[in-house]
């Protein structure tokens, strides 16, 4: 996980430095500019992103370390539940559906998490759709975040999955082995902060409920699959949710793609089609 956000962050500081990018965000005409001049932006855009969210502690007022505090006591608090709850979950891990288990796998990996990515914004891109790229600016500003601070931390902890029978308190700081690697949850962190990103561009509740559920089987699949104490999925879930919510009030603020998120008309609408023996459910952007 740490190397794929390594090299992630690296390429993009990488082109950035070719595409001659700004020190803060600027202003382009997203309907007429080239499909290369869209790409620096976005890159520039990013970059500033993922700054902002680095460098907003420097800025924290007293509610904010008083908000910090409260996560801290909060996970430490429900610690005291690791234990049972992983018991609890290997007891019903029989009946945790294989095909639910595969695609919590599968979605919170690193690569298929970027390659999904990729695509969204490859579309984006090249339809110039400014609400799909400012979604998945937001999704790749975030995990670069959120990503790069849960692997500083899972190797700073070394704290031990439940695997290893060592119990919920045994920690082994600075630990290159994978079976100490258990705090935070990364499958977590990337399956949050995609599901969060995506939807906070929707305002039906129904639509947002569905993206939350799926969104929440990767840290469902790891605690039955024995690699996640609970407060492993319980930090990484608010880490996720801080992080693409700072970047998301950055962007808003610097009017980033020239987006009006108060008006309706720039929300994907969806709507139910029939049509003989089929139902279908259609997003227009």
């Amino acid at each position: 996980m740490k190397n794929h956000i390594l090299i992630v962050f690296s390429i993009a500081m990488l082109i950035s430095n070719t595409v001659n990018s700004q020190n803060k965000l600027y202003k382009i005409n997203q309907d007429s500019t080239s499909t290369l001049g869209l790409l620096k932006y976005d890159i520039n855009t990013t970059l500033q992103s993922v700054k902002h969210a680095f460098t907003r502690p420097i800025y924290w007022k007293k509610k904010d370390y008083t908000k910090l505090g409260g996560l801290i006591a909060g996970t430490a608090l429900l610690s005291l539940t690791d234990e049972s709850v992983n018991n609890f979950a290997n007891k019903h891990s029989d009946k945790f559906p294989k095909l639910v288990r595969d695609v919590g796998w599968y979605f919170g990996s690193p690569q298929n998490y970027f390659m999904a990515n990729a695509g969204l914004y490859g579309y984006g891109l090249f339809a110039k759709n400014e609400k799909v790229r400012y979604t998945s600016v937001l999704i790749i500003s975030s995990s670069i975040t959120s990503g790069f601070l849960q692997s500083l931390a899972k190797n700073a902890f070394g704290r031990a999955r439940p695997g290893r029978d060592l119990g919920a308190f045994y920690f082994k700081p600075l630990s290159k082995e994978g079976g100490f690697h258990s705090f935070p949850s990364g499958h977590t962190v990337l399956s949050v902060t995609m599901t969060h990103a995506i939807a906070k561009q929707f305002k039906n509740p129904w639509v947002k409920t569905g993206i939350y559920a799926f969104g929440a089987i990767p840290p469902l699949s790891r605690l039955v699959d024995d690699a996640h104490w609970i407060t492993d999925i319980a930090f990484s879930t608010a880490l996720s949710i801080i992080v693409v919510d700072s970047i998301d009030k950055f962007l808003k603020k610097n009017n980033a793609f020239d987006i009006d998120h108060n008006r309706t008309s720039n929300k994907i609408s969806w709507n139910f089609m029939f049509s003989g023996n089929k139902v279908g459910l259609i997003g227009t952007f």
